[in-house]
């Protein structure tokens, strides 16, 4: 993966970690997708649980970073709208 990949999805992820705790909870990652036009609790649910794959209802660096590299279309998508 390179570098830019990289550095674009840690600006995703800060962007996200709204209180800088180095994970993205789920009311994080609601309120972010909400932001990017996502209203339903329940996409964000399953978003959750897709990304976040240690199941501990967080979501890691490594978790969204493998998401991106396995989505990059889409993380490509919300780069350009936040």
């Amino acid at each position: 993966m390179g570098d830019e990949i990289k550095a674009e999805c840690e600006r995703i992820f800060k962007r996200f970690d709204a209180n800088g705790d180095g994970k993205i909870s789920l009311s994080e990652l609601g309120d972010a997708l909400k932001a990017l036009g996502s209203t339903s609790q329940e996409e964000v649910q399953r978003k959750m649980v897709e990304i976040d794959k240690d199941g501990d209802g967080f979501i890691s660096f490594e978790e969204l970073l493998a998401f991106q590299s396995a989505n990059p279309d889409l993380m490509k998508a919300v780069a350009k709208k936040i």
